[in-house]
Order: structure tokens, then C-alpha cells, then sequence
């Protein structure tokens, strides 16, 4: 929890640490989003504070979709997700393959969704792209790997199109690096972000907490599937010692 004190920030809690394994790819992208996000609203060094309370804002109300609006971005999704079919089908997995179709599936969903402005072939490679960006697909240590430009012209649009429609898609769908929601199956054991759950106040691994509590975070939708009790320490298989390689002597 982040405070404010005399014109600066301090928190409460308890930091800790996980072994997080970065890619080259992946510290090359992690500063380029500092970057980004330094540029659009600087460096935070205080919080604002006042004792009146905020104002509230009505919110703005919203066009109803009509029908026809409807149908119309059903069969968009339906021509979005037959592209991104082909592409992950030839070029990555079936992984990506369902988490692009629950993507355009999800966009097609909104109140006049956004698939309904632009083409789209654009929106198909950006669904991809953001899948992509999630799981670090342009790092050469991930399998599938791909570099994201190329993943863009191979649907046929700019590099700058591309990361575009791809900061919207995030920017709509409130999604982040290594968003466990949008994680490869084959990926979440490896991804420390599905497993860190709050318990008494503590951020904690889930893995490593007692069968009960994980069967109730998994209840509640805080991981996506119970890990099992953790090993004790003492019923670890120790490593064998190393036999001799000359031979006993036989017995007479």
C-alpha cells in the first residue's frame, strides 16, 4: 500500500522476492514500456492529498447497441477469428489459438465493440501481437518464438499499426505482462503472477501454502488450478552417492 508522508511516498507491507527467469527480449521490452510510460506521465514522486472529498462525476451514458450493430460484429469476430486460426495454426499452436479466439471473442462482446472500426486483418494481427506481447513471444528463448514484426507483416500491416491496436486492446481489457489470464496453459507453472494470492495481509505463493487454502483461492478464481500440497523439505529425494568404479573384490 502506497502512502503519502510530508511530500513523499512510503508503503506498508512486506516486499519478497521470486526467481523470475528475463530473456534478453524480455529486459529489452520491460525498459522500452518504462520508457513509454515515463515519457506519458513521468516519474510519481508524491501523491496528491486533500481533506475535501472528491467530486463525483456523473458517468456518461452510453449508446445501446442495436441489433444490427450486433450481428455485424458477430460476423467480424467470426472473419477475425478465422485469420488468427490460420496464423497460430502455421506459425505458433493451438495454445494461441484458443486464447485468440477468447480474445476476439471477448472485443466482439463490448458495447459497440471496436473490431467494427478498422480492417480487419489489423485487428486479427493485433489480437496476436498482444497475445504475443503477453507471453514473450519475441524472445528467442520461448518456444514458439516469433518476432513481432514479422508477425505483422505477415497479416499485411505496419509495425506502428500493429503495437497500436495492440496498446488499445490492452488499454480496453486492462491487460498486462505476464496478465496470468492471458497466459499459455503450458506456461502458468512458470508465471509467478497466477500464483501470488493476499492471506492475513501478506502476499504470498499460493504453491506454497497448505492444501486447504489453495482449494479455497482456486474456489475464489485467484489461481487457475490447485497446485497440491507443497513437498516438506525432509521427504525431497536425496541425490545418490557416487559408487566406486573399480569392482569389490569376489569372494573365495
Amino acid at each position: 500500500m502506497l502512502l503519502p508522508f510530508k511530500g513523499r511516498i512510503i508503503y506498508d507491507g512486506l516486499l519478497i522476492n521470486s526467481d523470475i527467469l528475463l530473456g534478453r527480449m524480455m529486459r529489452r521490452n520491460l525498459n522500452e514500456i518504462f520508457k513509454e510510460l515515463k515519457a506519458l506521465r513521468g516519474v510519481i514522486t508524491s501523491l496528491p492529498w486533500s481533506p475535501a472529498p472528491p467530486v463525483a462525476i456523473a458517468p456518461k451514458s452510453k449508446p445501446r447497441p442495436t441489433a444490427n450493430s450486433k450481428t455485424e460484429a458477430g460476423h467480424v469476430v467470426d472473419d477475425i477469428i478465422s485469420m488468427t486460426d490460420r496464423f497460430c495454426t502455421e506459425h505458433l499452436n493451438q495454445e494461441y489459438v484458443e486464447l485468440c479466439r477468447k480474445m476476439a471473442q471477448k472485443l466482439g462482446r463490448k458495447r459497440r465493440s471496436p473490431l467494427l472500426g478498422g480492417k480487419p486483418d489489423s485487428w486479427a494481427g493485433a489480437i496476436v501481437h498482444t497475445i504475443g506481447w503477453v507471453n514473450f513471444l519475441d524472445d528467442p528463448s520461448q518456444k514458439p518464438h516469433m518476432a513481432l514484426r514479422d508477425l505483422d507483416r505477415v497479416f499485411g500491416i505496419s509495425g506502428s499499426t500493429g503495437q497500436a491496436k495492440s496498446a488499445q486492446i490492452r488499454k480496453m481489457l486492462k491487460i498486462y505482462r505476464m496478465d496470468p489470464a492471458w497466459t499459455l496453459p503450458s506456461k502458468l507453472d512458470e508465471n509467478p503472477m497466477a500464483w501470488m494470492i493476499q492471506l492475513n495481509g501478506f502476499i504470498v505463493d499460493a504453491r506454497r501454502m497448505s492444501l486447504d487454502i489453495q482449494n479455497e483461492a482456486f474456489l475464489k478464481g485467484l489461481i487457475p488450478y490447485v497446485p497440491g500440497p507443497p513437498v516438506p523439505s525432509e521427504k525431497v529425494a536425496k541425490p545418490a552417492k557416487a559408487s566406486s568404479a573399480v569392482p569389490p573384490p569376489r569372494k573365495k
